[in-house]
């Protein structure tokens, strides 16, 4: 009994801190054209932990190089804390530097297009944290529009987006955010490493009610597995830019037998190159509690969250992509 009246607590404790946040309310049948797949060539922003592990340098680089579909207009830098950083600030920091790197690869300057993010995580669902990539997403959203939305994918902690929203609530009219982060509704727990990173910024965007898509980590992108052989023979000695993503992948794999690598964050991407190689469906939004689980609430706003992919599909475009991508010098 005192287990359920803390979860109800608990419940009710998040329902009021949305409305306590004074979001504009979006009608919902609005949201709802806001989450149908995009047929056309959308701008986005990209929020990654790059530093992380080593798909999200795959992720940027498969942003940048999908030009027919992707219009990228920023990168932010996020934080992480894990064995490769000394915290929040440390991770974001070497997050901005392996941007930095990636952007040379790619032959796009970073003036004016990466930005620093979060040296810490929210400590309440009230106050922001005013980084420069956060200031940067105001500063886009608000000169987007619902007709021409700027998509924002994090593919790491969500606080650059959170603090965005709650600086300026206002840009969710002209946002659609797209997180890879969480599992799944059915799985028992939430404790999955992007989410549990910073789970009040993961609170202020479930309760903002933004357009939300969702690639959840466990049961659906951890079937989005590569291997060293794979990644050698599409990769390897095409370029630069190959090469790098070919050896960081066997740097991280620490030389062991049979290894393969789950490649996250490249999902996010390719649900916008194209819709059609991961499935999604539209959910009521859960209540991610303080105990770090979803609840349900049917009276709950709707997002949409991704249930199965084409794995083959999305590495077949990634791998031509990286490997025929030059650099004029």
């Amino acid at each position: 009994m005192k287990k359920l009246v803390f979860a109800c607590i608990s419940l009710i404790s998040i329902t009021m801190m949305s409305v306590a946040q004074n979001y504009p309310k979006l009608d919902e049948s609005f949201r709802l054209n806001q989450l149908e797949p995009p047929t056309g060539k959308v701008r986005m922003v990209l929020d990654t932990d790059t530093y992380n592990e080593v798909d999200d340098q795959f992720a940027l680089a498969y942003a940048w190089l999908s030009k027919e579909k992707i219009e990228l207009e920023a990168v932010y830098a996020a934080p992480f804390h894990n064995n490769r950083s000394e915290g929040p600030a440390d991770g974001m920091e070497k997050s901005y530097q392996e941007i930095l790197r990636l952007l040379n690869m790619l032959g796009k300057a970073p003036k004016g297009f990466a930005f620093r993010g979060s040296d810490q995580y929210l400590a309440d669902v009230s106050n922001p944290i005013r980084s420069e990539a956060a200031l940067d997403l105001v500063k886009k959203a608000m000169d987007s529009s619902p007709d021409n939305p700027l998509y924002v994918v994090p593919v790491g902690c969500i606080t650059n987006i959170a603090s965005a929203i709650l600086i300026e609530p206002k840009i969710i009219e002209n946002i659609v955010v797209v997180w890879l982060g969480g599992n799944g509704l059915n799985w028992p727990h939430q404790k999955e490493f992007n989410l549990m990173q910073d789970v009040l910024a993961a609170q202020v965007v479930f309760n903002s009610g933004v357009p939300f898509v969702v690639m959840p980590c466990r049961p659906v992108v951890s079937h989005f597995h590569t291997t060293l052989p794979e990644l050698k023979h599409y990769l390897e000695g095409k370029n630069e830019l190959s090469d790098y993503l070919y050896n960081i992948v066997v740097e991280y794999s620490h030389g062991q037998d049979a290894y393969s690598k789950v490649i996250w964050d490249v999902t996010a991407v390719a649900w916008l190159v194209n819709p059609g190689w991961i499935k999604t469906n539209l959910v009521h939004s859960p209540v991610l509690t303080d105990q770090v689980t979803y609840s349900v609430d049917h009276s709950r706003h709707f997002i949409r969250m991704a249930e199965e992919l084409n794995r083959d599909a999305i590495f077949r475009d990634l791998f031509h992509k990286l490997a025929n991508h030059s650099v004029s010098k």
